[in-house]
């Protein structure tokens, strides 16, 4: 996997690109946030921005967006529904068939079905649906990002009010970053990513970059359509070095196939265990990965939040039927039913890039 997020652009633009101490001024930059192509396609709702002392409104769609559910709990909730608005029916004589001698009938075995797609796995899954939903409206975990134990900047991992895509309601899933006082007199970052999954099938519909930076404003808009198998990116940016700059890519993808982004949120809802790998299908800059993760162990992680209990993972990817290694990389993911990212290693040419936890609000029940 290229190393195109959030994490990546945050070491790279601190490290590499030659020092200035504000963002890049650009006269038409919010042109670069037009797509209509794009605006034509999708359809995002909101719940509005809520007045300072009030409760926020949701949106009035087709759907109004209501708290995460397990999968358990919306089937109990559509049979008593059921039960209660089904009409009575009159009672009418019914004549019973007489049973053919040696061929009594039968009802047939439901058909068992395995969780789709095959590579990924299915225990503490109901369909596409996790038994216990891992995200809270509301959550927020916050990352020190720190180079050689300086601190460089903040990872923010958030989970949003529910959205309507499309008339879908859709986890909102953000993360942003952005550097430390000292390092902004270097190279400053402020980055934001949101991506919608659908709440049904997990699979993410649309994804939005907002890179703003020292040396680059960038705006980034990626549309999966899940009924044709096909992956729309584009990009407007302007650099200091090469102006303004337009990319379009389009490709076919697999179903079920997660954005870079949405991957981050989307391995919290499997159960890791030691020895165990898991694997998902990714699309990411016209190709069709599988991201493939293995956990190594369970430990005591110590944090700033004191010690915390986790499972260390290292990720992997595969291309094109090819095992591709990513370098020592490890992530850390707090063994209990949410989750949570507490830390992400990077080693790198020079040193380890480390981003881990700081602080965790964990949202709403």
């Amino acid at each position: 996997m290229k190393r195109s997020t959030l994490l990546g652009t945050f070491f790279f633009a601190v490290f590499l690109v030659s020092c200035s101490t504000s963002f890049l001024k650009y006269e038409k930059a919010d042109q670069l946030k037009k797509n209509e192509e794009f605006e034509e396609a999708v359809k995002i709702v909101k719940p509005s921005e809520p007045a300072e002392g009030t409760a926020g409104t949701t949106p009035a769609p087709a759907e109004t967006p209501t708290p995460a559910v397990t999968a358990k709990e919306a089937a109990k909730s559509v049979g008593k529904k059921t039960e209660k608005s089904a009409k009575p029916v009159a009672k009418t004589p019914v004549k019973t068939a007489k049973k053919t001698k040696g061929k009594a009938e039968q009802k047939a075995a439901p058909e068992v079905t395995r969780r789709q797609p095959d590579i990924e796995d299915e225990a503490g899954f109901e369909g596409r649906r996790p038994v216990v939903d891992p995200f809270r409206v509301g959550e927020e975990v916050v990352h020190d990002v720190h180079y050689f134990k300086v601190s460089a900047g903040e990872l923010r991992l958030k989970v949003e009010p529910f959205s309507m895509v499309n008339n879908r309601k859709s986890y909102t899933f953000a993360i942003e970053i952005r550097t430390s006082s000292l390092f902004s007199t270097f190279y400053s970052v402020e980055d934001r990513v949101e991506t919608f999954v659908d709440y049904e099938d997990l699979v993410p519909r649309v994804f939005q970059l907002h890179v703003k930076e020292s040396g680059q404003l960038r705006e980034a808009k990626m549309l999966f359509d899940v009924e044709k198998n096909t992956a729309t990116f584009w990009e407007k940016k302007v650099t200091k070095d090469h102006g303004e700059e337009e990319k379009k890519q389009q490709w076919e993808i697999l179903p079920y196939t997660q954005n870079v982004y949405s991957a981050a949120f989307y391995m919290r809802n499997f159960q890791w265990e030691p020895g165990k790998e898991i694997a998902f299908r990714v699309g990411n800059d016209n190709e069709n990965l599988v991201f493939s993760g293995k956990a190594l162990r369970r430990e005591i992680l110590d944090t700033k939040l004191g010690p915390m209990k986790a499972i260390v993972i290292q990720p992997n990817i595969v291309l094109k039927g090819k095992f591709k290694p990513i370098g020592d990389n490890f992530i850390w993911l707090s063994d209990d039913d949410r989750r949570y990212i507490l830390r992400i290693e990077s080693k790198i040419k020079i040193g380890t890039l480390v981003s881990e936890v700081v602080s965790i609000n964990p949202g709403k029940q």
